[in-house]
């Protein structure tokens, strides 16, 4: 069992934050020019190539139990999925206001990690959700800026996204977390590859360069959505095994603020001034939590 640090596990899911979005804005640069297929082929594809040579050479613990590995697949085809949905979501929505709503997450992060792994649950976590939820709203402003189906992928993301959470939560525990990245990739790799294969045999495919036709500019936006993508997540499995998912939930509304400035800087989209204040009020829940942490270094950790 890892030892509960609250303060590393806040600096790990920082550095989460500033680089999901990175990763987030490169591939709705993509979006339109090459397949959601090719997109999430490169993302795990990169991850496993990344990640498998330092398991492998660095003998890190890869073994699992039985029960781990039906975790394991689940916890890829849930990661999967939250990044196809993802990925199809930013194809028609801004990128500030996808982020935005996926962060109805942390509401079902509270509830699962209570019900499923007994995590503590507070006034003040619940408290720090309810803000930075309130201040999601203001910069969604839900019947004006968004409407219409795509907004329901990325409540189906922060879905798969939080149990997958919580299942690296779990894992974490006992699971070096490069293995378990890597194993991760090497499960989700050959979903995409079956994917395409069977894609084409109940719909159309959809329009897609092939491989040699990439320009080198192309090439260097999917290598780098494929390693921004493989250490977000790792950094974010870390954090889980320093702290609850509960703690780190509200801190990952720091994402919004840094999708904004993604937004206007690549795009030229840039919040109004509701949404303006909303980010304010998101930003100050996060930062709530980075207190909380400073101020109560030695938390007993939560039940198992």
């Amino acid at each position: 069992m890892s030892a509960h640090r609250p303060l590393l596990a806040v600096s790990l899911t920082l550095g989460f934050c500033l680089l999901a979005p990175l990763g987030d804005a490169l591939a709705k640069t993509l979006s339109h020019q090459i397949s959601l297929g090719q997109l999430l082929l490169v993302r795990f594809g990169m991850q496993a190539a990344l990640l498998l040579p330092w398991v492998v050479l660095g003998r890190r613990p890869w073994r699992l139990t039985a029960r781990q590995w039906w975790l394991m697949g689940l916890r890829s085809l849930l990661h999967l999925a939250a990044i196809a949905m993802m990925f199809a979501a930013l194809r028609q929505l801004p990128l500030a206001e996808t982020v935005a709503i996926v962060f109805v997450m942390p509401f079902l992060l509270l509830v699962l990690g209570r019900v499923f792994l007994n995590e503590r649950v507070g006034a003040s976590q619940l408290g720090a959700c309810l803000l930075g939820f309130g201040g999601t709203l203001l910069i969604v402003q839900p019947g004006m800026a968004i409407a219409g189906a795509a907004a329901i992928l990325p409540l189906m993301v922060a879905l798969c996204f939080a149990l997958f959470m919580l299942l690296t939560r779990s894992l974490a525990q006992s699971a070096d977390p490069i293995a378990l990245q890597a194993l991760s990739a090497l499960l989700a790799t050959p979903m995409v590859g079956l994917w395409l294969v069977l894609a084409p045999l109940w719909a159309p495919p959809s329009p897609a360069p092939a491989w040699g036709e990439l320009s080198s500019h192309t090439a260097m936006l999917l290598l780098g959505i494929g390693v921004l993508g493989t250490v977000a997540h790792l950094l974010v499995t870390y954090a889980l095994r320093f702290a609850p998912s509960a703690d780190l939930a509200p801190l990952q509304y720091l994402e919004i603020p840094v999708a904004a400035v993604l937004g206007l800087w690549i795009f030229g989209d840039w919040p109004n001034a509701m949404a303006q204040l909303g980010i304010a009020i998101s930003v100050s829940a996060g930062l709530f939590v980075m207190l909380r942490a400073r101020a109560r270094p030695g938390r007993a950790q939560p039940a198992p």
